[in-house]
């Protein structure tokens, strides 16, 4: 019997969806690969286990992801799952521990849906694709967190290693059925 994993991700400037495609290579059986901003429609029973990935802007989870969750969280329980965030705070190790990140706390609190497995990865830094408004937020928030301030290249701050410790985690849940 093939196994199947819903695999849903919410992502702006596309390394949300990049840390998904990576995990994804990690997950055995059959996929399914749905953008939660497409609002899509489930049938979660046809799953056996579900991951959701989401970016934090301007230091909040985007409205649409605890909406879904909140909407499908009963759902999701009945399933072996995991959820993870991509936010630039995540940089920092201490950080990017979910006891200690602000906002899956601030998620945590305001989610009907509980995780049992999630991880908090930072992001990227992504100048190239900001507006001028975007790239002074960013650049005085990085300032004041002592990040890098530089527009003139795109920085990774993505830990690979510890994406791939969360993917095997994931992996080793046991399926559904």
């Amino acid at each position: 019997m093939t196994m199947k994993t819903l695999v849903l991700y919410s992502s702006v400037d596309g390394q949300t969806l990049k840390i998904i495609n990576y995990i994804n290579e990690f997950i055995e059986g059959e996929k399914d690969l749905l953008d939660i901003d497409q609002d899509p429609d489930i049938n979660f029973e046809q799953y056996d286990k579900v991951l959701i990935g989401a970016s934090v802007r301007y230091g909040d989870v985007r409205k649409n992801v605890l909406t879904f969750v909140n909407k499908h969280h009963l759902a999701l329980d009945k399933l072996p799952h995991a959820f993870f965030l991509v936010c630039l705070t995540a940089r920092n190790p201490e950080k990017a521990k979910v006891e200690n990140n602000t906002y899956m706390q601030k998620f945590i609190k305001n989610s009907q849906w509980q995780p049992k497995l999630s991880a908090v990865f930072a992001g990227a830094l992504l100048y190239s694709k900001y507006n001028w408004w975007q790239t002074l937020i960013i650049q005085l928030i990085m300032k004041i967190t002592g990040g890098s301030t530089d527009s003139s290249q795109d920085i990774e701050l993505t830990n690979w290693s510890t994406v791939k410790v969360f993917s095997q985690q994931f992996s080793r849940l046991p399926m559904h059925k």
